[in-house]
């Protein structure tokens, strides 16, 4: 999809009113997370806007935080819904989370950083007011990330089978290693020794991958990573394959089972179980600023090339 990005009007302190349906996901489990929704949720309904909330955060709102919202409605778990925009109150797990609710739907997501990192969510509490006037006047973009999909054959998965950011297999209820055997393509790749592996999208390659050593890609990059976690053989390092490309996964352990984890969401699978991960159908959309850049992010929030002798 092609960038929208406009000027701003001078009528935005006379209540613009626009026609857009929000829909709003948050975090329940910390109260300082959420300190913002109330406003955001006035703010859109002030001007025009219809809101509708997640049931589990409107009812942590308003019952543990006591706060006063008056929503459209409310979207419970399995409710198919549509939306303009979604926009997602936390740190990068709540949008991650939000990702999986919105799914195959198209709705591009806002992510409003009250978490730590916020490496997705790059709007703080303090721009919201500003975030704001740039949607009203259509002064924003929308970027396409390529999301993945996993299928089993001998197990079926309990989870959402899509990941924006990584799928990972890993060792569970023993010390040892396990083994994966790993082919792309039907072509046989290596069987990794280690205490798991991580295969990424672009968007989750500043996440997990990174942190077992696996490469940055910039987003919209049209490639995946697969990255050994703790590997037993030093000559095993990250590749970098093209996303149109199929990964399948067969897993050996002394426990007979692993755990495979789908953007964080953990379920164990037993060794006879085949992993299929390729790219899903669709893709996540995901709200940035104009002049919005991958690269500042990286010097910004993760101090990436910084120099501390200077």
């Amino acid at each position: 999809m092609a960038h929208i990005c406009h000027e701003k009007i001078k009528n935005f302190n006379k209540l613009t009113v626009i026609n857009m349906i929000f829909a709003l996901f948050g975090n329940t489990f910390q109260a300082k997370k959420s300190a913002h929704a109330e406003h955001i949720v006035h703010l859109l309904q002030a001007h025009g806007s219809q809101v509708y909330i997640d049931k589990d955060f409107y009812n942590f709102l308003t019952k543990e935080q006591g706060m006063s919202l008056k929503p459209d409605g409310l979207i419970a778990k399995g409710d198919d819904f549509s939306a303009d925009m979604a926009i997602s109150m936390g740190g990068d797990g709540t949008f991650l989370r939000t990702a999986s609710r919105i799914g195959h739907r198209g709705i591009p997501i806002l992510g409003i950083n009250t978490g730590r990192l916020g490496f997705l969510t790059d709007v703080s509490p303090e721009e919201i007011d500003n975030a704001v006037c740039d949607i009203i006047n259509n002064r924003y973009q929308v970027e396409e990330r390529a999301t993945l999909h996993v299928s089993t054959e001998g197990g079926k998965l309990k989870e959402y089978p899509f990941a924006l950011n990584e799928i990972a297999v890993l060792k569970r209820d023993t010390s040892s290693m396990i083994a994966i055997r790993t082919s792309v393509n039907g072509n046989y790749l290596t069987t990794y020794q280690a205490d798991g592996l991580v295969i990424a999208t672009p968007t989750g390659s500043t996440a997990y991958s990174l942190s077992v050593g696996g490469p940055i890609m910039v987003p919209r990059a049209g490639t995946f990573a697969i990255t050994p976690v703790a590997p037993h053989s030093l000559n095993v390092r990250p590749i970098v394959i093209r996303d149109d490309w199929e990964i399948t996964l067969e897993v050996s352990s002394r426990s007979h089972n692993f755990l495979i984890a789908i953007d964080g969401r953990s379920e164990t699978c037993n060794e006879k179980t085949r992993i299929t991960i390729r790219r899903a159908p669709f893709n996540t959309r995901v709200v940035k600023g104009c002049g919005h850049s991958f690269f500042d992010t990286l010097r910004e929030k993760m101090m990436w090339g910084a120099d501390t002798r200077e």
